[in-house]
């Protein structure tokens, strides 16, 4: 398994020489087995990008991520199939039965609350909360028709982050929480097309113009662990900047506890898509598995 994330600032150019991935600023250069390459993160706006890069890229099943201005992911490079049974597989996932997504959809929603809630217990935040998150918790219906997801999200966030924030305000804890929102994202997407889904297609997102509504689907259960991260290292900092970014990059390598095993958060990921996808193909799942958010320092 591929495990280096290169996160580039500041490059001229990048390309692919032989199996490598080099990376060139005027006069100097280094090269990075792809094979040893896990995502590129790619946060300039002046680098050059060769198309033999972008095609390795796909070769090696690389996650090649573009920042925007805001220093915010923007694109994610996918690979047009990703898997030998891409056909079989899609059609599969478009014939996935109402019912059984609305089932999923509601396990989805228990592990989200579950984790929200063991964040704030290990923040020392008011039991009164985490009474009220295990309530809701435990009213999560087939497609969590009630809501319960959002109600749990508006007690959860005030209660972790103050009475008044406010998820749509423009703030460092904010633009920190999308900023590692949308690295694990990019993760799961890299994730699905490997198994041959499409992430245009969800289980309860359904944007039509969202390409990534499965993505979007399958994060909800990782999004604490960027809460915790963003809890416990925000306010060592004034603004949003590289320092932040590169550690809620490396926070997708941290090693965090999966069933039995301890394992960092990228290989969670595929873990975590193989029981939803086995599911959907069995229709059997006895107990969800789901991350732990306590992550290793």
């Amino acid at each position: 398994m591929s495990w280096r994330i290169v996160y580039v600032e500041k490059s001229d150019y990048i390309s692919s020489y032989l199996d490598n991935l080099k990376i060139k600023k005027g006069i100097d250069e280094i090269k990075i087995p792809f094979s040893d390459i896990n995502s590129i993160i790619i946060d300039n706006n002046q680098t050059t990008i060769t198309t033999g890069l972008i095609n390795k890229c796909v070769e090696y099943k690389i996650n090649l991520v573009i920042c925007d201005y805001f220093h915010l992911p923007s694109s994610i490079l996918l690979p047009y199939s990703g898997n030998y049974q891409t056909s079989l597989v899609l059609f599969n996932q478009l014939n996935w039965k109402k019912e059984s997504k609305e089932y999923i959809w509601k396990e989805i929603v228990k592990a989200k609350i579950f984790n929200q809630k063991t964040v704030l217990r290990l923040t020392h935040k008011s039991t009164e909360i985490i009474d009220l998150l295990e309530k809701y918790m435990n009213e999560v219906g087939e497609g969590d028709v009630t809501n319960r997801e959002g109600l749990a999200a508006k007690s959860y966030f005030r209660e972790l982050f103050g009475k008044d924030f406010n998820r749509n305000e423009d703030n460092i804890i904010n633009a920190s929480l999308n900023y590692g929102y949308s690295i694990i994202r990019s993760q799961i997407c890299r994730s699905l097309v490997a198994r041959g889904l499409n992430p245009h297609f969800g289980i309860f997102h359904k944007g039509i113009g969202n390409g990534f509504n499965l993505a979007d689907d399958l994060i909800e259960v990782y999004r604490p662990i960027v809460d915790l991260w963003v809890y416990r290292n925000i306010n060592n900092y004034d603004i949003f900047n590289k320092d932040i970014r590169i550690n809620l990059i490396n926070l997708t390598t941290k090693k965090i506890r999966y069933g039995n095993s301890n394992i960092t958060i990228i290989n969670s990921i595929n873990s975590f898509i193989n029981q939803i996808i086995d599911f959907f193909e069995t229709g059997i799942i006895s107990e969800m598995v789901i991350p732990n958010v306590e992550y290793n320092e």
